[in-house]
């Protein structure tokens, strides 16, 4: 095995390539890529960038030039429900996109023509053990459900509430599906850890920066803890 991880931003995957060892980097597309031992668990690690194309570049990437066999997504998202509060996780079940819109041709708003599915399913054994991990972190604080994409940042309680009412989602981000939807075309089984950032309404300008930071370090630990989990299956 050998777990691809893909993180946006520098906060969401500096403290992983931290604990990584044995590194080897190399560069592709603008992109940097480092390989290693994460708790003894082979890995390859790259920032995307933000937004779904920059997602699913690395993603392709980590398959065509790294032979990941598995991918873990990491990173912050905007809650969608009363029902997470900012520090808790989602272990996706699925991912979709809450902006891809070609109804005019007979389609599902979300539904990418040539898919069958509206929704990219989880891997379940990478479901369950990501949601073991999360719960060794922040006990009693993880969920499983839908992660909803799309390019752009939630922080209107009118978006909040058309992305919720559509989708189902627990959360909304900007690369999950993409992720998702790479893995499924190249048959790569998959899982998107979230940590609640913001509330997605208009609290996101108060609480983004304060509470950014301290997502992305839970969800890095429980990318940590769900390696040493795989390392040891």
């Amino acid at each position: 095995m050998k777990l691809g991880i893909i993180g946006a931003m520098d906060v969401e995957i500096a403290e992983i390539r931290e604990k990584m060892s044995k590194i080897s980097s190399f560069s592709r597309a603008g992109t940097e890529f480092s390989e290693g031992l994460l708790c003894g668990l082979p890995v390859a690690v790259c920032k995307c960038g933000v937004g779904k194309v920059n997602a699913a570049l690395c993603a392709q990437i980590l398959f065509d030039c790294c032979h990941v066999t598995h991918i873990v997504n990491t990173g912050v998202a905007g809650s969608l429900t009363a029902e997470l509060d900012i520090g808790d996780m989602v272990v996706s079940q699925d991912a979709m996109y809450h902006d891809f819109d070609c109804a005019f041709a007979g389609y599902l708003l979300g539904q990418v023509p040539g898919m069958q599915s509206l929704t990219f399913a989880a891997d379940e054994r990478l479901l369950g053990l990501a949601f073991y991990a999360a719960e060794q972190v922040h006990p009693g604080h993880t969920k499983v459900g839908r992660v909803a994409s799309g390019d752009q940042f939630v922080c209107r309680d009118e978006q909040k509430a058309g992305i919720a009412a559509h989708t189902h989602a627990l959360c909304t981000e900007m690369e999950g599906a993409a992720i998702a939807q790479t893995a499924v075309r190249n048959e790569l089984p998959f899982v998107i850890l979230r940590a609640i950032s913001d509330k997605a309404d208009g609290s996101a300008e108060m609480d983004y920066p304060t509470f950014e930071a301290q997502a992305a370090h839970r969800c890095a630990q429980v990318v940590l803890a769900l390696a040493k989990a795989l390392a040891e299956a």
